[in-house]
């Protein structure tokens, strides 16, 4: 197994996001804004023992489509993405990527969707352990009333992509 874990910096307007690879595939995507630090913390934790080294090149397809995403010219993402996460967490995550560009859902559709119904709390804490944000759309979850709720990004980040997404 390749113990490198390869980063970039997206700048698109007034938004920085770190991003981060294995050679499988995207692991991270940072809140806007955020310092390296946040990332190489993130980093230790998840693939302890991994270098990081910077790569725009090989971050090039993964920025690419999410600089399309940022721009309104992309709805869903191609390119392939690692898990790090409990079994749990996967499956709440996987059910976060079917949710279609432009609409919205709630904690409790989530667990419905992965057939834990009484697991709204759980499913919330996998929803905010979500390390790929944007591709892995946390963002079109809000409460069950309609209103915005957490998101790791910021609420602020999280209404501006919800906006983007109503065109």
């Amino acid at each position: 197994m390749d113990s490198k874990l390869y980063w970039s910096l997206l700048v698109n307007k007034d938004w920085s996001l770190h991003l981060a690879a294995t050679a499988e595939g995207l692991c991270y995507v940072s809140p806007a804004n955020r310092p390296f630090e946040e990332l190489a913390e993130w980093a230790r934790s998840r693939f302890p023992g991994s270098e990081l080294v910077q790569d725009d090149r090989m971050l090039e397809p993964y920025a690419n489509e999410l600089d399309e995403y940022l721009h309104g010219t992309r709805r869903s993402f191609s390119g392939s993405r690692v898990f790090k996460g409990t079994l749990f967490q996967q499956r709440v995550w996987d059910a976060l990527c079917r949710i279609p560009y432009g609409e919205t859902r709630s904690y409790s559709d989530i667990a419905a969707a992965i057939g834990k119904p009484s697991s709204v709390r759980a499913v919330g804490a996998a929803i905010g352990a979500n390390p790929i944000l944007i591709t892995v759309p946390c963002h079109r979850v809000i409460g069950k009333n309609g209103a915005l709720t957490g998101f790791r990004g910021g609420l602020d980040m999280k209404t501006r992509l919800l906006q983007l997404e109503q065109g």
